[in-house]
């Protein structure tokens, strides 16, 4: 039986870009690596349309919070300071990174279900003391997507520049990098862009490397890497096979439409799962209206225990995603993405019947 990831990454792969994983063995110090290199940074610029003299694509061999560990400790001048926003995991998963770095910060938590208060931010960023705002575009915890446009308003105000997690966001959702006066965005190759874990990127305003000062990590100094990948070398060993399947990844990704077709595909996916369980009395921890195309989360059915739910579908091919912290025991978590036919959502669509009935 064909088993389907509903978890939000790794996700489905394509044949397409499974195949890719059996290119040839190649050293990351050969011409061959430098031009698979070259072709998947461009490709990320092209995403969103960034244009290469102002922004940069790093490519990094990790998980997406690699890529966010190397956006926090590279970004940051050393008299700069941090406001980091925490409604979820992933915000708090920055704060650790934070303190591990002995990087200035200080947090503005809100509850994991809530909205972010403007008001409170606009008011922990009076007298200007931040150089950075540090926020999750799309917190998987719940699925909540931030309000980034309203936050960056509030950011200018008060002259903070945004340094975002993308990581479940960048290619299934809308970001707008001048507007939003991002200076970086760490995301990841195997979630809205269905490539295979082990790849992150960050994409940075260059001018953030202009000003040299000393690395807070040897392995995540994004600055060392910008330099040698602009050369067409890289400072460390890459995950070779990762990125012949990434770069196939993003063939399909721009052949399909890019990121407005991703959020369309995912949309109507999750429309038709959210009726399903609507139809069952099963209603969202947040409203919908509030949430990413890409996760939703669902409470718990009365009388439901998550792992039963996660068993009896995984018995028929298809497996969620539980709820983490104190929601743990009161919900479960669905995401779309990856390569999901038409006839994988009516079997998931039966699947739920089944089990739900």
């Amino acid at each position: 039986m064909k088993q389907i990831l509903l978890n939000p990454g790794p996700v489905t792969l394509s044949q397409r870009v499974r195949d890719a994983l059996q290119g040839q063995d190649l050293c990351h110090r050969e011409i061959e690596f430098s031009n698979l290199q070259r072709k998947i940074r461009q490709k990320i610029l092209a995403a969103y349309a960034l244009d290469n003299k102002t922004w940069a694509s790093i490519l990094l061999t990790g998980s997406g919070t690699a890529a966010v560990e190397a956006m926090l400790v590279s970004c940051v001048p050393p008299s700069g300071k941090i406001l980091i926003v925490e409604n979820g995991v992933y915000g708090e998963r920055m704060t650790k990174i934070a303190i591990a770095h002995n990087i200035d910060h200080e947090k503005l938590s809100t509850g994991w279900d809530q909205v972010i208060s403007l008001k409170k931010l606009d008011k922990a960023l009076d007298g200007s003391r931040y150089s950075h705002v540090a926020i999750v575009h799309h917190e998987t915890t719940t699925g909540r997507l931030n309000d980034i446009a309203a936050i960056s308003e509030v950011c200018r105000k008060h002259g903070a520049r945004v340094l975002m997690d993308g990581v479940s966001s960048f290619g299934g959702e809308s970001i707008d990098f001048e507007k939003w006066e991002l200076d970086a965005c760490a995301a990841t190759a195997n979630k809205c862009l269905h490539g295979v874990p082990g790849t992150a990127f960050v994409v940075a305003r260059r001018v953030l490397f202009q000003t040299t000062h000393p690395a807070k990590s040897v392995y995540l100094d994004l600055a060392q890497y910008l330099v040698k990948q602009d050369l067409g070398e890289t400072p460390f060993t890459q995950s070779v096979q990762c990125f012949y399947a990434f770069d196939e990844a993003m063939n399909e990704f721009l052949e399909e439409g890019g990121w407005q077709a991703r959020h369309q595909l995912f949309s109507s996916r999750m429309s038709k799962v959210q009726k399903k369980l609507l139809s069952f009395g099963i209603k969202p921890l947040i409203e919908l209206s509030e949430s990413s195309c890409v996760l939703n989360t669902f409470q718990l059915p009365l009388g439901k225990v998550y792992q039963h739910l996660h068993d009896e579908l995984k018995s028929l091919g298809f497996i969620i995603y539980a709820g983490q912290g104190h929601f743990s025991t009161k919900v479960f978590r669905l995401s779309l993405m990856g390569a999901i036919s038409e006839n994988d959502m009516n079997r998931l669509l039966e699947a739920l019947t089944k089990t739900l009935r």
